[in-house]
């Protein structure tokens, strides 16, 4: 178990583990270079006036794929009761024209590491209006399709440092710029300082890394969250494609299958159960401080245990309910309870879940750092337009 003032951490219950990692301590993640992202003293490729520039807007827009979007998407519908502004996110490619073309009241942020990310160029492309400039580009400083736009365009350029991965660049100008201008302070998601110089914190994120070996060694490759809070669905987007792209090499790695609970009880529910038992389960929730109150005059007392109950203590129910099950049935599970919904749980989250994925590559000797697969189907797709009839 690991506590903070905001979550709460139970790993899985095992007497006896193999360590299959050895010799780390908290100066061992320092040889990565993405960890300068994580640190409260970062130093973003940003000026802190474009923010107070841009906060005249009421509306954005964030064009990108991938980890180029992902993470702000997360912090923003984690932390969507503190937001005031509007944020609509282009994360796919959607063969529609009824998109509202740009105009005065709404600012582009077009985000692609490589600035050639085809889906990222199209939905631009769709959405830009030349004649506005109402655009900022953050990509990286090589030669590209967006960076020759940007250019063209006249727009402003935020340099997305080559050493920070698409996946791993939440706390990095990425997220970090979107964030600030939804009202948040930056510095309260930066919560690596704090936690790792806690011992407690590394050894329990090495202990969650040895447990979670043990079980690929047993054949068990589907890591199941079970989420119990709609408001972290995004999050978990995220952290789906963070474990993928990181781990799934060699013919290894580990299968990030997102349950929506309770409402998977009534379809899923029953194969966790008693079917093939090659998955371990994170269970995940928020502890609302406000929840609705159910109405008792409609309460009728055939159901009387309802009475005075609010739906978070229903679901609170539902979750111990199934953990008592899994417990009877020795399904491997670990729990993470958020105490608080705020810039700092999320910033914590965001950092528990890229040091673990860092120690599983590790731990599986991969490099949790490249994509070489991905890179084999963007040059296939390009063949097929070059060669492809007009």
């Amino acid at each position: 178990m690991f506590n903070t003032q905001n979550i709460k951490f139970n790993s899985y219950k095992f007497k006896k583990i193999k360590k299959t990692l050895k010799n780390i301590n908290n100066k061992w993640f320092n040889q990565f270079g993405i960890i300068k992202t994580l640190k409260a003293d970062y130093k973003y490729s940003y000026n802190k006036k474009i923010i107070k520039k841009l906060r005249r807007y009421n509306t954005f827009r964030i064009i990108g794929m991938g980890g180029s979007i992902l993470g702000t998407e997360a912090i923003h519908q984690f932390l969507n009761h503190k937001i005031k502004k509007k944020f609509i996110f282009f994360n796919n490619l959607q063969n529609r024209n009824n998109i509202q073309l740009n105009n005065k009241k709404i600012f582009n942020i077009i985000v692609s590491k490589s600035g050639d990310t085809l889906e990222t160029i199209i939905n631009a492309n769709k959405l830009i209006n030349q004649s506005t400039k109402n655009n900022l580009f953050i990509i990286g400083n090589n030669v590209s399709y967006l960076n020759l736009l940007a250019k063209k365009l006249k727009s402003e350029i935020i340099e997305h440092k080559n050493f920070v991965g698409g996946r791993y660049s939440v706390l990095s100008e990425v997220g970090m710029l979107p964030a600030e201008l939804m009202g948040f302070n930056e510095k309260k998601f930066k919560r690596f300082n704090y936690l790792i110089k806690k011992k407690s914190f590394v050894n329990f994120l090495i202990k969650n890394v040895n447990e979670t070996i043990s079980l690929v060694k047993k054949r068990k490759s589907n890591s199941i969250i079970l989420n119990y809070d709609e408001n972290s669905d995004n999050f978990f987007k995220w952290y789906q494609q963070l474990i993928s792209e990181s781990l799934g090499k060699k013919s290894k790695g580990i299968l990030p299958i997102i349950s929506s609970m309770p409402k998977d009880n009534h379809s899923l529910l029953q194969l966790y159960l008693d079917g093939p038992k090659n998955n371990f389960f994170t269970f995940f929730s928020v502890k609302d401080k406000k929840s609705i109150k159910l109405n008792n005059k409609l309460v009728i007392d055939y159901q009387y245990y309802l009475k005075n109950k609010s739906i978070g203590q229903v679901i609170e129910s539902q979750k111990k309910a199934t953990q008592n099950v899994f417990f009877q049935k020795k399904i491997p599970f670990r729990n993470i309870e958020v105490k608080n919904r705020n810039e700092e749980s999320i910033g914590e989250l965001f950092c528990f879940f890229m040091l673990e994925t860092i120690l599983l590559g590790r731990a599986l000797g991969v490099n949790p750092f490249d994509q070489p697969s991905v890179e084999l189907v963007k040059t296939e797709t390009k063949k097929y337009l070059v060669n492809s009839k007009k």
